[in-house]
């Protein structure tokens, strides 16, 4: 049995998802009009470890990070790192810097918008690591082309990331999974590092659960994550 190919995200040129909730509070406010600016990645032009952090550093890039709490947890194990979020909705932007501060982080940089654009715009081979943690399922057939794991997305990943580099994604949706062992199991361009079923059940130390994960097990799903290491 084979799966239709879904359109090409990057083809289409955007990816789906909402701007703002609701009205943000005096403190988050405060955050986006100062905080922000200092950290928001450049709208044009090339991208790079030097350009964002002056130096030659390894980088990560989180696809939709929510609220920000994992982005802000990893560059705060690797602050020798820099890294990149992309997130569209703002009130998770101003999450983001809110772990931003507290923690003290000067290793993390902000794109309120697209990550396909942004992405792009990084030269090939630059990134250690890519996270797409809990993206949206979108579960009806009609709205399957707006995954991110379809094959234009999952062929800029692949560009971006070094040989070595890792593609880390998690769902609490079975069929989101599905789909992605199911792209990415004859892409040989990727391995999946999975030898057994501890690897995608447990929670490691370097990568744990966030809000929406705890929120998913509360409700008695399971949360996978999946890591494919780039060849």
């Amino acid at each position: 049995m084979t799966m239709p190919e879904a359109p090409d995200p990057v083809s289409i040129r955007r990816l789906y998802g909402r701007a703002q909730g609701h009205p943000l509070r005096a403190n988050a406010q405060r955050l986006v009009d100062d905080l922000l600016p200092a950290l928001d990645v450049p709208e044009e032009g090339p991208l790079s470890a030097q350009s964002l952090f002056g130096d030659d550093r390894p980088l990560a890039f989180e696809v939709g990070f929510g609220k920000g709490e994992h982005l802000a947890f990893q560059g705060a194990l690797h602050r020798d790192w820099g890294f990149i979020g992309a997130e569209p909705y703002l009130n998770g932007v101003a999450g983001l810097l809110a772990e931003i501060e507290e923690r003290g982080l000067t290793n993390v940089r902000v794109h309120r918008g697209d990550a396909i654009d942004l992405l792009e715009r990084l030269p090939d081979a630059s990134l250690n690591a890519v996270y797409l943690l809990h993206p949206d399922p979108w579960p009806k057939a009609r709205h399957v082309k707006r995954r991110f794991v379809n094959k234009g997305p999952v062929s800029l990943v692949a560009a971006k990331l070094k040989p070595g580099g890792e593609f880390r994604i998690a769902t609490d949706h079975v069929n989101y999974m599905r789909h992605v062992l199911f792209t990415l199991q004859d892409d040989k361009r990727f391995e999946w590092t999975a030898e057994t079923p501890a690897d995608w059940e447990d929670i490691p130390a370097d990568w744990p659960d966030t809000r929406f994960a705890q929120k998913a097990r509360k409700l008695g799903h399971d949360v996978w994550r999946l890591i494919y290491r780039r060849l």
